[in-house]
């Protein structure tokens, strides 16, 4: 059977991830001995990624063994948690709002590959996470989702798209379940 992509004509020279290779590189090392490690201590994490661009509020929680890809791509608002294990594939910008739980081993990803193109293009759209969001545990947020104020993905959810404000979403898709009470 013949295939329908060839990746020997993959081009993705019109990607810029908007720093040079110096400080990604650099970045890297910090993502891999800091971030991606058992260091446990917010404080440097928070100066680190303010250091290398990034928009971090006051009291942000950074666990430890999180992945994040480009930090100068990232604004995190007041008090919000990243657990064990996040990943923030973030090739595009992530804007989290305040009052935020991501839980352990959540994914946000901002990019993807076009399957109905023969040489496979990378697609890129931004995620957006409004205050009061709670990511449940090992749940998926896929490129260009937007997750309106106090949401709720519950553990394990595959979500892409708008979620609704106060809405409560399981499952993979994702769908609303019901609405957040008081």
């Amino acid at each position: 059977m013949k295939s329908k992509i060839d990746l020997s004509k993959f081009d993705n020279s019109c990607y810029h991830p908007g720093k040079n290779i110096i400080v990604r590189g650099l970045w890297y090392m910090v993502n891999a001995f800091i971030f991606s490690s058992s260091f446990p201590f917010y404080a440097p994490k928070r100066f680190l990624l303010k250091l290398f661009g990034a928009k971090i509020g006051k009291g942000v929680v950074i666990k430890p063994y999180v992945y994040i890809k480009y930090p100068w791509k990232l604004m995190v608002g007041d008090y919000c948690w990243i657990g064990e294990d996040v990943r923030i594939d973030n090739l595009d910008d992530v804007k989290i709002g305040s009052h935020v739980c991501i839980s352990q081993r959540a994914y946000l990803l901002c990019g993807n590959h076009n399957y109905k193109s023969k040489t496979f293009d990378l697609i890129i759209q931004k995620i957006i996470i409004e205050d009061g969001v709670w990511v449940g545990a090992g749940s998926i947020v896929l490129p260009g989702s937007h997750l309106k104020a106090n949401a709720v993905l519950m553990a394990g959810c595959v979500f892409s798209g708008i979620a609704e404000e106060d809405g409560i979403y399981k499952g993979n898709p994702a769908l609303k379940y019901k609405t957040r009470s008081s």
